[in-house]
């Protein structure tokens, strides 16, 4: 059995399987994307709603390019099965529901003027997108006439100009935007963009003083982890459902959605009055920093000097008695008393991190973690770094050491296929990053090779302003301390050096 709407009254007596509201009800959600994020997170979020009564809206969903998955969303009626699993307070959880929050899907590619319709419905009030971290730009492309335009904004910008003709400028027909895409002022841009669109194609004065004056498009921060479909235990899964789903999707347990929004829009969404973990703010800025230097932070410290040791998922680190306690003393002792926002609640925002990491059901690969570390570094975790030393006039050493695990990390002499060839144990790894940082760690490698003076190494390639964004070497705490670190690792692995990291005072 697929599922569909008829298949539902088969399911309702199903034992573990809850089934959202099936209540007629407007569509008030225009949402660009269909991918497993959205379904598992905005979407999941408004049948929370709808199941209160609290809200008494659809989601119509627009597919953001050409090949896309709508035509299997109408299939199933816009019905889909989620299962959330991961630890809370030490236990595992497991939640499976079928969300009903879905109306229908439109390829705006085969039915532009399907795709406008949806602009002149009355009762619509908000839009979602995740059109990946490229999709709010600017691209130069004419104005669409009998079809799609290429660009997500530039189909945003016919969408409000159908909705303004139609309404007559009406200010109460605006718009909510909640873009959901992993950039800083995710909303502030997606409006920049549009209003050049609408420039470019001289939409006129008006229309844009109506999208700027009676359209919100607020800045959002999301986290959840999506693992998506399930491809090793589909076919499991599908005989415990009684039914095949081709659109199933797991996620994790937990979530937060930081808004960056006033306490009348609040009210519009209800999100947080049918429990669900959401922050309406004047301002995310310290919301994003503590998620980039906490969550993002960890990943990044822990990943190249756990890998160096012998582990391959950011699980096995976390459970392992020596890596792990690592990782807690650099998140909680040296990241955590400089952050923007209470303490209680850093704190328990770590708390919720450790154990979103320790999660049985995600494989998160260190070495996929690994990708472009420079730049992560230089954002995630050398401010913690940075500040911690000005703060307290002495260094973290548990944040040195992941600088000294990085730079062996990249500890290798040949760079084939755009990659540094790295190696643990017996084996090559591939280190993937921009060229020029690549180059410049494969020539200070070939050089230490003929030196082996672990301090000429450090200062050489901490001096490149470039990739720190400033010179590190002309910090000679800093840098005596994780040449320090580096010859531990060099000389007797990962764990030893760990056995010896400074306690600190």
């Amino acid at each position: 059995m697929r599922l569909n709407r008829q298949a539902i009254a088969a399911l309702c007596d199903r034992p573990g399987v809850s089934i959202g509201s099936l209540a007629a009800a407007p569509e008030r959600v225009v949402q660009f994307g269909e991918g497993n994020f959205l379904r598992s997170f905005v979407d999941w979020m408004i049948d929370a709603m709808n199941g209160r009564g609290l809200f008494g809206g659809r989601v119509v969903v627009v597919q953001p390019i050409e090949r896309g998955t709508v035509d299997v969303l109408n299939a199933q009626d816009g019905l889909y099965t989620l299962i959330l699993r991961g630890l809370q307070g030490g236990q595992v959880v497991e939640q499976r529901q079928v969300i009903t929050a879905i109306s229908r899907g439109i390829d705006p590619y085969r039915d532009w003027n399907g795709f406008l319709a949806v602009a002149e419905q009355p009762e619509l009030r908000f839009a979602v997108s995740n059109t990946t971290e490229a999709g709010i730009a600017y691209v130069e492309e004419p104005r669409p006439t009998q079809g799609c335009p290429a660009s997500f904004p530039a189909k945003v910008t016919a969408f409000l100009h159908r909705r303004f003709d139609r309404f007559r400028g009406d200010p109460a027909k605006g718009i909510v935007f909640l873009p959901c895409e992993l950039i800083e002022r995710n909303g502030a841009q997606l409006r920049s963009c549009v209003l050049r669109h609408a420039e470019a194609w001289g939409l006129g004065p008006e229309f844009t003083g109506w999208v700027s004056e009676h359209n919100r498009f607020l800045n959002t921060l999301v986290d959840r982890i999506v693992p998506g479909y399930p491809h090793e235990e589909a076919s499991a899964l599908a005989e415990q459902l009684g039914y095949e789903d081709r659109l199933l999707t797991t996620g994790e347990i937990f979530h937060i959605w930081v808004i960056e929004g006033d306490a009348e829009v609040a009210k519009e969404l209800p999100l947080t009055q049918a429990g669900l973990n959401v922050v309406w703010t004047p301002d995310l800025q310290p919301f994003r920093t503590r998620k980039v230097r906490i969550l993002n932070g960890a990943h990044t410290m822990m990943a190249l000097a756990a890998f160096l040791a012998g582990a391959d998922t950011v699980r096995e680190c976390v459970e392992d008695p020596v890596l792990g306690a690592y990782v807690r003393r650099g998140v909680f002792d040296e990241i955590l008393p400089l952050l923007p926002l209470p303490a209680q609640e850093t704190r328990a925002f770590a708390e919720d991190v450790m154990e979103r990491l320790a999660n049985p059901f995600i494989k998160h690969n260190l070495i996929s973690i690994a990708l472009n570390s420079v730049s992560k570094y230089r954002v995630r975790v050398l401010p913690s770094l940075l500040e911690y030393r000005t703060a307290y006039r002495r260094i973290p050493h548990a944040l040195t050491f992941s600088l000294a695990a990085l730079l062996a990390f990249y500890r290798g002499t040949e760079v084939r296929d755009g990659a540094l060839l790295g190696a643990r144990g017996n084996g090559p790894y591939p280190v993937k990053d921009d060229a020029p940082v690549l180059d410049a760690f494969a020539e200070q490698w070939r050089a230490f090779a003929q030196h082996e003076d672990v301090a000429v190494f450090c200062r050489t390639i901490l001096a490149h302003a470039d990739f720190w964004g400033e010179d590190l070497a002309a910090l000679p705490d800093l840098r005596e301390d994780v040449s320090a670190h580096l010859g531990r690792i060099l000389k007797g692995g990962v764990r030893q050096a760990l056995g010896m990291l400074p306690s600190q005072r």
